[in-house]
């Protein structure tokens, strides 16, 4: 599938140079899965590729998957699969039911049906990987693929991130949203290394939780969270976010994401600021993809 779809396998590593960093004498690296492919990016093919894998393998043409009105994961997924001559199918929950916006309007594009369900019922279906009877009875068979690709699948397919690695790292950062793809890092970083998560909305308890079940609860304590900078919440924006993704690109040429990767690098520059790490402390961030999401924004 890597040659077919044209995939940048392994993504590349690239050093992050400022007078900021050198002064707090930290080594800061990114992992570029960015840079994986222009509509398949970060680690939105991680989760997808052990799940089409599977799909295949169990002769399955059509793949069903779930989102929000802006999600990255049906954008990568309908793109995929039109480029794999596979059916796509999209449940997209949630308050602008039926605006059709950048990514929706892709979706289609690509050939997904997407078929629109309140916010409530929608959590329903998608929390027991349940179709609901009508749709199920217009779309017919289908591989169910998780919110986020977000199972076991998922966490195999970041497992991937870190054996591509030539350097060693004392810390290992990312964003953390369903926690497939910390729990896929915290799986193959070895004694000595520690894996940063820095959450995209206020939920510590249930993200610790949830990683934890997809590390099927082997006692991992090389990991921690972070929730300090939200901003509010889920896709909650706001000015001083905006400015500092701006001044990052700027600065070090690498466009961010607003609801992920943007608030991680803000959150660990606030950590280096505050001399968090020891001098000469050696970092990686993985940036996770998900810059088509920012088209979504009025900015």
């Amino acid at each position: 599938m890597n040659t077919m779809l044209n995939l940048k396998i392994p993504s590349p590593v690239t050093k992050l140079n400022s007078q900021f960093l050198k002064n707090k004498n930290i080594d800061l690296f990114m992992k570029r899965d960015d840079l994986i492919h222009e509509f398949i990016s970060g680690n939105k093919w991680r989760k997808l590729k052990h799940n089409l894998l599977e799909a295949k393998k169990q002769g399955y043409t059509k793949i069903l998957s779930f989102g929000g009105p802006y999600s990255n994961h049906l954008h990568a997924l309908s793109y995929t699969c039109n480029m794999l001559d596979l059916k796509s199918v999209g449940i997209i929950g949630g308050k602008d039911l039926k605006i059709k916006n950048h990514t929706q309007s892709f979706c289609i594009r690509n050939n997904m049906e997407l078929y629109y369900i309140d916010r409530a019922n929608y959590n329903i279906y998608k929390n027991n990987n349940r179709i609901p009877v009508d749709i199920e009875y217009s779309v017919g068979k289908c591989f169910i693929i998780p919110e986020g690709g977000c199972n076991d699948l998922g966490v195999k397919g970041c497992e991937e991130i870190i054996p591509e690695l030539d350097l060693l790292f004392d810390y290992v950062c990312a964003p953390v949203g369903t926690g497939c793809t910390a729990a896929g890092i915290i799986k193959t970083l070895n004694n000595s290394q520690i894996f940063l998560g820095f959450c995209a909305f206020n939920k510590k308890y249930e993200q610790e939780l949830s990683i934890k079940y997809l590390l099927k609860d082997v006692d991992f304590d090389n990991w921690n969270l972070f929730t300090d900078n939200h901003f509010g919440g889920f896709a909650k924006v706001n000015s001083i976010l905006f400015t500092f993704i701006n001044q990052f690109k700027l600065e070090y040429g690498v466009e961010l994401d607003l609801i992920y990767t943007g608030k991680m690098l803000y959150s660990l520059f606030k950590l280096i600021e505050n001399n968090f790490f020891p001098k000469n402390t050696k970092l990686l961030v993985v940036h996770t993809g998900g810059i088509q999401g920012v088209k979504s924004f009025n900015i």
